[in-house]
């Protein structure tokens, strides 16, 4: 049973990967401009540094690697995550049903049935150039315990992101429309997330800690491989739990879809 679930995943993921990418050129071009237009903010942060120095002590350096940690975990989650970032279109168009008639997981068939391959390349390479450009340039010496935390911690930012879209997927089940939840706990949120949230107010820093705990994401991993003056704000503890933060969160939210999930009724589309 293992095995034949892993090559119908393999066999998800070549046909998704086909038909996004069945005109190269094309799909060129378009992961080309998700990478441009997410680099534009780069560039101007790039150039508003050079005039200033530094942000709060953060050079140019220590703020591309700190945007690396947010473009790199995004590439990864919406491969896996585009079915529950879509989910309210999903459910609206009536197409969900088709999910429930067959004889899989729902949330296994959401994952991969579907991923935004433009976005995950656009965005994932843009991370990946970032941390090429940035990580020799931050003073650190990667030791095997820096690079195995940076690898848990990717994946740790992963789940905290996948748990939010698994979250306001569940709620899709009773609200049908969630774009306005999305824009302001995911979207808007996400926009100070490449920032050191010590910039910010004590608001905003609370609601990035502890509501939507983007700073998990990328400045308490990034605290912990830079050790910047501004994490004496916060307890220390905080720069290792973003591996464990991410499983918690995930399961958490898992729970309350298959809990959701009992509720479902049909749009009638």
């Amino acid at each position: 049973m293992k095995s034949d679930t892993l090559h119908l995943s393999a066999v998800y993921t070549k046909m998704i990967f086909r038909s996004w990418f069945q005109y190269r050129v094309d799909a060129i071009l378009r992961s080309f401009a998700v990478f441009a237009r997410e680099a534009t903010s780069i560039i101007v942060v790039y150039f508003t540094l050079l005039k200033f120095d530094s942000l709060n002590g953060w050079n140019i350096y220590e703020m591309l690697f700190l945007f690396s940690l947010v473009y790199v975990t995004y590439g990864i989650l919406i491969i896996f995550f585009t079915g529950l970032r879509d989910f309210g279109s999903t459910v609206k168009n009536g197409s969900f049903d088709r999910y429930i008639l067959r004889p899989r997981g729902l949330l296994y068939q959401l994952i991969f049935a579907n991923a935004d391959w433009f976005a995950a390349v656009g965005h994932g390479g843009l991370g990946i150039l970032l941390f090429l450009l940035s990580a020799a340039k931050i003073g650190v010496v990667w030791t095997p315990w820096r690079i195995v935390y940076y690898i848990f911690s990717i994946i740790g930012g992963v789940l905290i992101q996948g748990a939010i879209f698994l979250f306001l997927a569940s709620l899709n089940i009773y609200l049908l429309e969630t774009n306005s939840l999305k824009e302001v706990f995911y979207w808007n949120a996400r926009k100070f997330e490449g920032y050191p949230i010590s910039i910010f107010h004590k608001a905003i820093q609370f609601c990035m800690t502890f509501v939507v705990p983007f700073a998990f994401v990328n400045y308490f991993p990034a605290q912990f491989i830079l050790r910047k003056e501004d994490m004496s704000l916060y307890p220390g503890i905080f720069m290792y739990l973003t591996p464990v933060l991410g499983i918690v969160m995930y399961i958490l939210a898992y729970a309350f879809w298959r809990y959701s999930i009992k509720f479902y009724k049909s749009s009638g589309n």
